[in-house]
């Protein structure tokens, strides 16, 4: 059971209070701005060199502020003709289309995927997230891991895949 918190202060009748700052381990709300950008979420590189991936974003959007969560949740988007790095590692993950269509290659299978369907990445399965060369908009995804996860490592090519709808 968690410990009482100390009760806000009164607000003067009238007067609204100021919202929850985005930082801490705290209930909040974090506000969509513009397109797929969210209000006090920076957008970052996906990886800090650019050999295995190409047009490739994210934004942190739950796990970096202290949140004391098992899991975070991240948001990213790739550009038409981009691709995220061909890896694996031992932690699963869970991807939700929000923007577009895309392709989950995973093993040896290539999905296509829209908004609405859920991927799921079991341990250790060599995966990778494309937008097609000519797509009309970005790809982007929410992508909810483990808060204690290890680093993934590169997968060399898998050969010819098999496409399932």
């Amino acid at each position: 059971m968690s410990e009482p918190r100390e009760p806000a202060a009164p607000v003067p009748q009238g007067a609204r209070p100021e919202p929850p700052a985005l930082e801490g381990n705290h209930s909040k709300v974090i506000r969509r701005a513009e397109g797929f950008q969210w209000t006090g979420v920076p957008l970052e590189a996906y990886k800090a060199t650019t050999e295995t991936w190409r047009g490739i974003s994210r934004r942190e959007l739950v796990g970096k502020r202290g949140e004391s969560a098992d899991f975070h949740v991240r948001y990213f988007e790739i550009e038409p003709g981009g691709f995220s790095t061909l890896e694996k590692h031992r932690h699963e993950h869970v991807v939700i289309p929000l923007r577009g269509t895309g392709e989950a290659r995973m093993g040896c299978y290539l999905f296509h995927v829209s908004v609405g369907d859920v991927v799921y990445v079991a341990p250790e399965d060599p995966h990778q997230f494309l937008c097609p060369e000519g797509a009309e908009e970005p790809f982007g995804f929410l992508c909810i891991v483990s808060a204690h996860r290890d680093a993934p490592r590169e997968v060399d090519g898998l050969g010819a895949c098999f496409i399932c709808e």
